[in-house]
């Protein structure tokens, strides 16, 4: 985990002007982890791409607006709601189709930003189609077209090129003291974030100061707190999907997005008066996605104060919304009352030392041994699947590369019980575990 904020990159056009196709290719390249928790929706329209040693959130905003739902004003909105949050924006048209009256007033409203444009006309299979193709594309007066196949990959590596030399330069943050822990306070508008910032602030004994914001709608907060110091990061609200005219406010979700990407600990928080939503269960979703440690504040607990049964049936609602991740911490918070707060600093200790614990190879590869001797895999394609050994790849989650003869035969339940013996065996009970599967590599003779 590094402290750097990815930029946000947004691909925006028309529908069927393979806005799809293209995130597909730029996202193919990354390693895929095998996050063994359940019952997660992932949602396919935004990713993190590293490409290059370089880092940014790409966003297809086809999955903001209805593919089906070709109306000028739907498509204008979200072109103009992409102009507003992006760093970067690729303006995608079809080169078969041809120039469009709705491309060409999608680009009278990109003229208005100062924001990189890149102009890029798809389908264009070939050097020998690009002069036929682009030439009605050059009404436009842009300055440069980028042609490209996001199908067969003309094109391709000639525009990534390109949009990683635009891409904002981003670094460690600055002024913060080495070992500082990130948190950032998540969750639907009106939930209290700020509320309970301030709470923390003020029933705690710091040393607290103002640094500028280096993600936008998110303010920043540097405090000491007996020996460690912590930024405090508070995002805007992120919003529930609606109705169609609502669909844009999944931008919301990418900002929130970005202060998820430099985190170390997410603190999310539920309303205790309105009970836990599908939007609540759908951020606690977007945190184990981007792999940072968890702790819940069920916030405005005063609310149900000798309510017994009440309290009950939420702590019992929780559990189970957030059953794919019961490693969580649940903390009982007010703040307005002050209630509960106290505890937030020693349960941000114990999680953060088992996100960032480190565990020597021999003992990794007898809990391996005991697991698979406990229960041992299925067989696939009548062969035994075997393990041959694991080592720890990185922290901040534990993460592990396990070695076997057939990664891609081990079945997603597997995963699941290897993933839940390696947390009980190393007792990292309060953060997620991931597990990275590799083939073992053959000797080549001479």
């Amino acid at each position: 985990m590094t402290s750097e904020t990815a930029p946000l990159v947004a691909l925006i056009g028309r529908p069927n002007v393979g806005k799809s196709t293209l995130f597909n290719r730029m996202t193919r390249r990354r390693d895929a982890i095998v996050d063994p928790t359940p019952g997660v929706t992932r949602d396919r329209h935004y990713a993190q791409v590293t490409w290059n040693e370089k880092s940014f959130i790409l966003v297809d905003t086809g999955g903001i607006d209805d593919e089906s739902d070709i109306m000028t004003g739907h498509i204008r909105r979200q072109a103009m709601q992409a102009v507003e949050e992006a760093d970067v924006i690729l303006f995608l048209m079809d080169g078969r189709e041809g120039l469009t009256p709705n491309d060409a007033e999608i680009v009278d409203l990109l003229r208005r930003t100062d924001k990189k444009v890149f102009f890029v006309v798809n389908k264009i299979d070939g050097p020998d189609r690009e002069s036929e193709l682009l030439s009605s594309f050059w009404e436009l007066g842009v300055e440069k077209l980028w042609p490209l196949s996001a199908d067969h990959g003309y094109g391709f590596q000639t525009l990534m090129d390109e949009l990683l030399v635009r891409l904002p330069a981003v670094g460690p943050e600055a002024g913060l003291p080495e070992g500082t822990i990130r948190l950032a306070f998540l969750g639907r508008p009106n939930v209290g974030k700020s509320s309970m910032v301030n709470a923390i602030m003020g029933q705690e004994r710091m040393v607290v100061s103002e640094i500028a914001g280096t993600t936008r709608d998110s303010v920043n907060t540097l405090l000491t707190h007996g020996r460690h110091a912590y930024l405090l990061i508070d995002t805007a609200g992120i919003r529930r999907k609606g109705k169609t005219q609502d669909k844009l406010e999944k931008f919301s979700v990418l900002k929130a997005l970005g202060a998820l990407n430099r985190c170390h600990i997410a603190l999310v928080l539920i309303d205790a008066g309105e009970g836990i939503t599908d939007q609540d269960t759908r951020i606690l979703g977007y945190t184990q996605e981007q792999g940072r440690a968890c702790i819940i504040l069920v916030n405005k607990w005063d609310l149900l104060k000798g309510d017994s049964r009440r309290q009950k049936q939420l702590m019992e609602e929780i559990a189970m919304a957030a059953a794919f991740m019961p490693y969580a911490p649940v903390l009982k918070v007010s703040a307005l009352t002050g209630q509960g707060i106290k505890r937030i600093f020693p349960e941000i200790g114990r999680v953060h030392r088992q996100f960032n614990q480190r565990f020597a190879t021999a003992p990794l590869n007898r809990l391996l041994e005991e697991a698979v001797a406990r229960h041992a895999p299925p067989y696939h394609r009548g062969r035994r699947l075997k393990f041959y050994y694991t080592a720890q790849i990185q922290t901040a989650p534990p993460t592990f590369a396990v070695i076997a003869n057939d990664p891609q035969a081990v079945h997603f339940s597997y995963q699941r019980y290897l993933a839940n013996q390696f947390r009980e065996g190393l007792g990292l009970d309060r953060v997620p575990v991931r597990l990275f599967f590799r083939e073992k590599k053959r000797r080549t003779g001479k």
